[in-house]
């Protein structure tokens, strides 16, 4: 009989005894018993309703009577559906309404709270910082009055230079404006908080050696300052971009269900709520959930590549 000792020189490992994986899980049960809360918590509310609006998609139901399966009829109407389009045209356009001044703003107000002639630095952070955390429904509010068609403080103002006053909320680019302002006055100081932690984590002495070689403002800025604060901006890129593909409270306080005149602030989660709980359409709704979330994921890789693309060169 061949021996099981091993050879030398050879690769063969002598078959030992191997605790299974359960055994392993019930020796350090202590430590599993320790961290199960957040895993059943996630799975209760996080994985189950992504299942059950993948499952949904398929059904026909009203939230009340027995599914019917529906096969793939609600993802058919999906790509047909005018007003789903419509919503999908909306929240790009407030999304560039929005995105790319609100992005610039922070990164000047980054710039500036880097600057060391600025003077109290802690209180403006905390203070550009606070729109963040305040309620959004409170936010939704004041802007509502704020834009105002007869009595907003933003045509008090034109009013008062002899200027017409502006139907804000009874035009499409007027609703669009209001919506993408409150996004800008909501996230500009979260991200320029962010973009403050990037330029601190530069080495000062890398803009000291570019100042001794000859190198303007201008010139450590494009090649220093933003080379290597690319992963930042490409950061609140992907999270600007799947926070603006979900805009809901915005419209829905500033303009109700159906977004406004002619749907202009109907976005796309404002239209999945509005099917799915005022129409009580529960299967299209999961459908245009499901819609949306490729759509984001497209869109977010579509700008991880230009920005890693723009970055490999």
């Amino acid at each position: 009989m061949q021996s099981l000792e091993p050879k030398t020189g050879s690769s063969y490992v002598p078959t030992a005894k191997k605790e299974s994986l359960w055994s392993e899980i019930w020796k350090n049960r202590a430590v599993y018993t320790a961290i199960s809360p957040f895993y059943i918590v996630f799975a209760i509310f996080g994985l189950f309703p992504i299942g059950f609006s993948l499952y949904l998609a398929f059904q026909k139901w009203d939230g009340i009577g027995e599914m019917t399966y529906n096969g793939l009829n609600n993802f058919s109407y999906l790509v047909t559906d005018p007003e789903f389009w419509q919503a999908v045209g909306n929240t790009f356009i407030i999304w560039i309404y929005s995105t790319v001044p609100m992005l610039f703003i922070a990164l000047v107000i980054a710039f500036l709270l880097h600057a060391p002639f600025v003077k109290f630095k802690t209180f403006f952070r905390v203070g550009f910082f606070l729109p963040n955390v305040t309620s959004i429904v409170a936010v939704s509010i004041i802007f509502a009055a704020l834009f105002s068609n007869n009595y907003g403080i933003f045509n008090y103002i034109l009013n008062l230079f002899g200027i017409p006053m502006v139907q804000w909320l009874d035009t499409g680019w007027g609703i669009k404006t209001a919506i993408a302002s409150m996004v800008i006055w909501r996230w500009a100081g979260y991200n320029a908080v962010i973009y403050l932690a990037g330029l601190q984590a530069i080495p000062q002495n890398l803009y000291e050696a570019a100042k001794i070689d000859g190198a303007t403002g201008a010139q450590s800025f494009f090649r220093i300052t933003i080379p290597l604060l690319r992963p930042v901006i490409l950061f609140t890129v992907i999270t600007s971009t799947i926070g603006g593909m979900q805009l809901f409270t915005e419209p829905q306080i500033l303009l109700g269900n159906d977004g406004g005149v002619g749907g202009a602030g109907m976005t796309i989660v404002l239209y999945l709520y509005r099917e799915s709980f005022i129409n009580n359409y529960f299967g299209y709704g999961a459908a245009v959930g499901w819609g949306m979330f490729i759509i984001i994921a497209l869109f977010s890789i579509l700008n991880w590549k230009l920005v890693q693309g723009k970055s490999s060169n």
